[in-house]
């Protein structure tokens, strides 16, 4: 079975990146809750070992076991390598951040890539892109209040995680060449459910039936997120569907009222409007240049 071709039906392409971005930040709410029980590696490990169920079902779908074929091993390595490193941080920060918090904080990861595609890519960056990152990273120190009484260390957990994805995206641009995404989605889950297990000797809990379906739930909401996302992009145009993926802070703000009563201050709500702000110019900047 062959990947679908493209197709033009943008409303159906934004359907599927505000659901997407739904499906993932409930994710994101299971990984929150369950950090306050289990060790990070314990349940990274779990979510691991049921997300071969729907990436076996994105192979299907999109061609069959070729679709998970390594050719690049090296570069296949090296990008799981940094998705490790991107889902320990962004979880770990899970356990002592607001979900709407280390969600706003993340969407630095387009300032990352913008500053970092001149030296790694060889991208002729512009002053309005160079300007539009200084300002997203000025919000970001308007949501962290560094020195302040609200400053927490914590908030660099985050800003990590952004900054080791963007490495990844930025490397991934160059390996849709010879990989496809099926394999790169499996090798990198596989490498996190594999570090996770790295970390039994430190000491794991029995977990219970119930949170142990919690976490295959969460497994099943991120492979369909990722599903949705790669249909969004198929559905409609990139520079239609993408600005929506900022979505997820919405939905992180709307779970994070349901289940823990937290709404972001205004400090952290001006920075994220400067981030995502920033970070929609640069698309837009991106687009015109390709253009």
């Amino acid at each position: 079975m062959t990947a679908a071709a493209p197709t033009s039906n943008p409303l159906k392409g934004i359907a599927c990146m505000l659901v997407s971005g739904l499906v993932i930040t409930l994710n994101d709410a299971v990984m929150k809750s369950m950090t306050a029980v289990y060790p990070i590696g314990e349940i990274l490990f779990i979510r691991g070992f049921f997300v071969i169920v729907p990436i076996g079902l994105l192979a299907w779908r999109f061609g069959g076991v070729s679709q998970l074929r390594v050719l690049n091993v090296r570069t296949q390595a090296i990008r799981a390598a940094l998705t490790v490193l991107s889902t320990f941080l962004f979880i770990t920060s899970l356990r002592y951040l607001h979900l709407a918090d280390a969600l706003a904080i993340t969407f630095t990861g387009p300032l990352f890539i913008t500053a970092l595609a001149a030296p790694v890519l060889g991208e002729q960056v512009g002053w309005r892109r160079w300007a539009a990152v200084g300002i997203g990273f000025t919000g970001v120190l308007v949501m962290t209040r560094p020195g302040g009484e609200a400053w927490q260390w914590a908030a660099l957990l985050p800003l990590g995680a952004a900054f080791s994805g963007a490495c990844r995206d930025l490397l991934t641009r160059r390996m849709t060449i010879t990989e496809t995404s099926v394999s790169m989605a499996g090798v990198s889950a596989f490498a996190v459910a594999f570090c996770g297990l790295a970390t039994l000797p430190l000491g794991w809990r029995l977990p219970s039936p119930a949170d142990v379906g919690m976490l295959a739930g969460a497994a099943m909401f991120l492979g369909l997120g990722q599903f949705l996302l790669i249909e969004a992009f198929r559905l409609g145009e990139t520079v239609v569907v993408a600005p929506f993926k900022y979505t997820n802070l919405l939905w992180g703000v709307i779970i994070g009222f349901v289940i823990w009563s937290h709404l972001p201050d205004r400090w952290t709500t001006l920075g994220a409007i400067l981030v995502m702000s920033c970070g929609l110019y640069i698309f837009h900047r991106e687009t015109l240049r390709r253009q």
